[in-house]
């Protein structure tokens, strides 16, 4: 008799425990379901979403239809570009600031070769995102794992080890389309591309959350007909057609 009440008790006790189990893995779940929400009605932070979403799909471990076989790498050499000419901006800007402004205008000669050389740097940096990056989102190198390369050149695509992956976004003013193009990077004009067009109320609702889980799906099915050699005809024939929102307003 004792045994079996000490046999009940235990049972109870598992019970709790798995009652407690699975009350914390469906907090765990609402707190990784938390949707992202942004004012629809400003293009520039939603671009900015969606843009973002893309670069960071872009570099994940499972983006490739092989699986983690097939790694993408990030191309930061124009970044870091950037981000070294702004340093010496900034180098420029501090000396003329605080060791030279202080013995003007003894020294009017270095502080406006200082000031000079900081709105030229700026200059060129501007040039640099205006006519080179353009509507870069994100720059890819070419593939390199040996094993890779014959995973991705059996499933259709000769070219991802001599070159790099340049993805483009487009989200003109007062459209609700936004349109992701994906294409080699330093291949010589034309380059084969593959380009995917969606309305954003596919991804936010009225309420401005955000499907990031949604668009990730998405890009992944846009890169893998990229990565199978799926291209899209230059004169928008066999293309992808736009896709608008299903969902209805709550």
């Amino acid at each position: 008799m004792p045994s079996a009440i000490f046999d009940l008790g235990m049972g109870i006790m598992s019970n709790k425990q798995k009652e407690e189990e699975e009350e914390e893995e469906e907090i765990e779940v609402e707190e990784e379901m938390e949707l992202l929400q942004v004012d629809v009605g400003d293009i520039i932070q939603v671009k900015h979403i969606l843009d973002e979403t893309v670069a960071l799909t872009m570099m994940s471990e499972d983006l490739s239809a092989h699986g983690e076989a097939v790694q993408i790498q990030g191309e930061h050499t124009s970044d870091n570009v950037k981000l070294f000419l702004m340093a010496l901006a900034c180098g420029f800007a501090a000396v003329a600031q605080f060791a030279l402004a202080s013995d003007f205008p003894k020294n009017r000669l270095w502080l406006g070769v200082c000031c000079a050389s900081y709105f030229c740097i700026s200059g060129i940096i501007q040039l640099i995102m205006t006519f080179i990056d353009k509507d870069c989102v994100i720059m890819t190198k070419p593939l390199t794992d040996p094993d890779a390369i014959k995973l991705v050149k059996k499933g259709g695509n000769k070219e991802m080890n001599k070159y790099g992956i340049r993805v483009r976004s487009l989200f003109p003013r007062f459209s609700e389309f936004y349109t992701v193009i994906l294409e080699f990077h330093g291949k010589s004009p034309p380059s084969e591309f593959v380009t995917e067009t969606w309305s954003v109320g596919q991804f936010f609702d009225v309420d401005g959350l955000f499907d990031e889980e949604g668009m990730t799906i998405e890009v992944e099915k846009l890169y893998q007909r990229f990565e199978a050699g799926k291209y899209d005809n230059p004169n928008g024939e066999g293309g992808s057609k736009v896709k608008k929102s299903s969902k209805k307003n709550k």
